[in-house]
């Protein structure tokens, strides 16, 4: 499956293609683990999970939380009006909301495994088998669609990371394989991609993670006061008390998204393969996989031009 070159993006009237790569050359944003979606990350290997159950929750709860104050706000002025919110929102939520629910019981799919030492990238598959795919083979498009409406213009998008099966007799079915990330296409898709390519790139200081939170030692109430006092030491109270306290437990249900994922991704799944956990050993750095001269030409010409662009942009 052939894509354009990365750094290509095509534009049409309601759609917008970023094409990342391969190469993984530079996007130019700041890595931001804006899903959650690194697991497991230390000097050899990365692990990029696509089961995010707090996002479902985050962007669920709010539209519960908009329905159920119509209902209470209309109970007196217009009792049908309030009903209709409440039923008609129960309507709109309930088929996501059941989705979940299913979603909870399933077993967490295995993450991707990304090793920057042998530069190469271990892909899970549903039949308990799993591919080794070269890093520089992976492909990456962030890509958005926008619809109008009377409500106005609303935009949607996706990053999706593609890998090929290195198996030259696979069957058609079973020749490619993608991840979907829901985190809104453009710049946020790329900032969400650079995570991986950075990591490979760069090494895992580049890339700040949020892997403490499967490491709960204390209850739900003990983290989140903790995450409170340390939101006021970064903040200020005011601002904490409005965003981590209001906005965390009403709009958002960070209580909730504590107790799922504790019960789903504490800790999340691993690769127990007995090849990979072989593979995900650390080599000397002697025996370091390098960057291709392809992609080392690629990188000098990308560079370059965002030089050129933050010197025009400044």
């Amino acid at each position: 499956m052939s894509t354009p070159p990365a750094g290509t993006t095509k534009k049409r009237l309601f759609s917008r293609n970023d094409y990342l790569a391969p190469l993984p050359i530079p996007t130019g944003a700041k890595p931001c683990d804006v899903l959650n979606t690194i697991w497991r990350k230390n000097e050899v290997f990365l692990d990029i999970g696509n089961y995010s159950i707090g996002s479902a929750v985050m962007v669920l709860w709010p539209t519960v939380m908009l329905f159920l104050f119509a209902a209470y706000g209309f109970r007196n002025i217009s009792p049908d009006l309030s009903e209709f919110a409440l039923i008609g929102g129960g309507i709109i939520i309930g088929i996501p909301a059941l989705t979940i629910i299913q979603g909870l019981f399933r077993e967490v799919p295995l993450p991707v495994r990304f090793n920057r030492q042998r530069r190469e990238v271990c892909v899970p598959q549903a039949d308990g088998t799993y591919w080794i795919v070269p890093w520089e083979s992976v492909t990456a498009v962030a890509t958005q669609h926008s619809s109008v409406s009377q409500a106005g213009r609303t935009t949607m998008g996706l990053l999706i990371i593609g890998f090929e099966n290195p198996d030259p007799q696979a069957k058609e079915e079973s020749k490619h394989f993608s991840m979907g990330f829901n985190c809104g296409g453009g710049r946020t898709a790329m900032a969400l991609w650079e995570c991986m390519r950075s990591y490979m790139e760069i090494g895992p200081e580049a890339v700040e993670d949020a892997t403490a939170r499967f490491d709960r030692s204390k209850g739900i109430w003990a983290t989140y006061l903790d995450d409170l006092i340390k939101g006021a030491k970064l903040r200020g109270w005011v601002v904490t008390a409005l965003w981590e306290g209001f906005c965390g437990i009403f709009i958002f249900n960070t209580l909730l998204i504590d107790v799922l994922e504790r019960w789903k991704l504490n800790p999340p799944p691993d690769l127990t393969y007995p090849d990979i956990i072989e593979w995900s050993k650390p080599l000397p750095p002697e025996q370091w996989a390098k960057r291709s001269p392809e992609l080392e030409a690629a990188m000098l010409i990308r560079e370059s031009e965002l030089v050129a662009q933050t010197a025009q942009d400044g």
